[in-house]
């Protein structure tokens, strides 16, 4: 199992599941983060949190603890 944290700067890769429950995961679907959509690494902060992603055509950031959560290919 792989996670967006885990992924390299510059590239695409595609959702597979989202990880936590609750509150947690509804944010994350709430921006725009579900099954099977395509999320591309812009950049990371460097001590590494956080991260910009673009996903649906919109740059967003992401908290190391949030990127742990979501399961990629």
């Amino acid at each position: 199992m792989k996670t967006l944290k885990e992924a390299s700067i510059g590239s695409t890769v595609k959702v597979v599941k989202l990880h936590g429950e609750g509150a947690v995961k509804r944010r994350i679907m709430d921006m725009g983060i579900t099954k099977n959509v395509d999320i591309y690494i812009r950049k990371v902060a460097p001590l590494g949190d956080p991260m910009e992603v673009t996903v649906r055509g919109y740059e967003l950031s992401l908290r190391k603890a949030d990127a742990e959560m979501i399961e990629i290919m």
